[in-house]
């Protein structure tokens, strides 16, 4: 019974020196830490999907409430929720316009020219080291739904027709996982407003129109005729490969009209005001090239008039002169 008593008293003295210990190692290495970053952590989406830079939700916090970037956003949080985390942390929270991402290639089943299948691990970034893809096109969608599997919010799907990605705008918050798992860079995240330019250019190929054709009925051919007929100057073409920036897209749709492959995808209705814009300036062009070529006909038409004169005096002064000179011959 004594020896239980000693070793109960061992233990508990043992204990007890131990946690005196470690309480004074606690109060020596104890870091304080802001309790608004718990705070704003709890406003924040819980995602952790590092669209931010971070490398989760309470990161951002804490980096939000010491100050160090201010150029940090949330791209997932709306306006109104980004505002009360602002206001939380008495700063001022500027908006932006939110984004949705684009799949830029429409190839695909339904326009890609089938030529070979794929039989391998089912990864685009695996596949992308292997081939070009199943209609040759180096450039096109792979269809194997890396950027479906990355998503953390689940609104990507692979379209079982098509074999493209389809993105589900309600839900998506634009973080920009999936731009980031695209092996190709065929995904871009571009303004969700219709007005600011939900107009894309579907394809992202870099080959000539020739060669463009041969691996899908909808591939971008670098024509120019888009580049032409924009109103503001929205579109550039570099690399055989047309690009609008949707900065700049009122959305009047005149590209989409002037595309002969329908490689132009147009996911909204048309803006009246925009289009009544690109009307005016293309008739604004028809009238200005029509008097071009009336003052070009004008300028070339005197001297079409001329030339039978000079012809006809140069024939009657022909005929005179032989008339004289056969009068000033001798008679025999």
């Amino acid at each position: 019974m004594q020896t239980l008593l000693y070793a109960v008293l061992l233990l508990a003295a043992t204990g007890l020196v131990a946690a005196v210990v470690l309480y004074f190692i606690a109060m020596k290495f104890k870091v304080d830490e802001d309790p608004r970053i718990d705070l704003v952590a709890e406003k924040l989406p819980g995602a952790n999907c590092g669209a931010c830079g971070k490398a989760g939700c309470r990161d951002l916090a804490k980096a939000l409430v010491e100050g160090g970037n201010p150029n940090l956003i949330c791209p997932v949080c709306s306006n109104e929720e980004w505002a009360g985390v602002a206001d939380m942390l008495g700063l001022h929270a500027d908006t932006c316009e939110v984004r949705i991402p684009v799949v830029r290639c429409q190839g695909g089943f339904l326009y890609g020219i089938h030529k070979s299948t794929y039989e391998g691990y089912n990864s685009c970034a695996y596949a992308n080291t292997l081939h070009a893809g199943e209609n040759g096109c180096k450039y096109g969608c792979l269809g194997l739904g890396d950027c479906t599997r990355s998503c953390p919010f689940q609104c990507l799907t692979m379209d079982p027709v098509t074999r493209l990605p389809q993105v589900n705008e309600a839900i998506c918050t634009s973080c920009g996982t999936c731009v980031k798992a695209c092996p190709r860079s065929i995904i871009e995240l571009r303004y969700k407003n219709a007005v600011e330019g939900r107009i894309y250019v579907g394809c992202r190929t870099q080959d000539k129109g020739a060669v463009a054709m041969k691996h899908c009925k909808s591939a971008c051919i670098g024509c120019g005729k888009c580049v032409k007929g924009c109103p503001v100057g929205a579109i550039t073409l570099e690399n055989n490969i047309a690009y609008i920036d949707f900065t700049k897209c009122i959305h009047c749709g005149a590209c989409v009209k002037a595309c002969p492959m329908h490689a132009i995808v147009n996911t909204h209705p048309i803006d009246p005001e925009a289009a009544a814009i690109a009307e005016a300036a293309e008739a604004a062009t028809q009238t200005v090239s029509a008097t071009a070529a009336a003052s070009a006909t004008a300028s070339a038409a005197p001297t079409a008039t001329n030339a039978p004169t000079a012809a006809t005096a140069t024939n009657a002064a022909t005929p005179t002169n032989s008339t004289n000179a056969a009068s000033t011959q001798p008679t025999h």
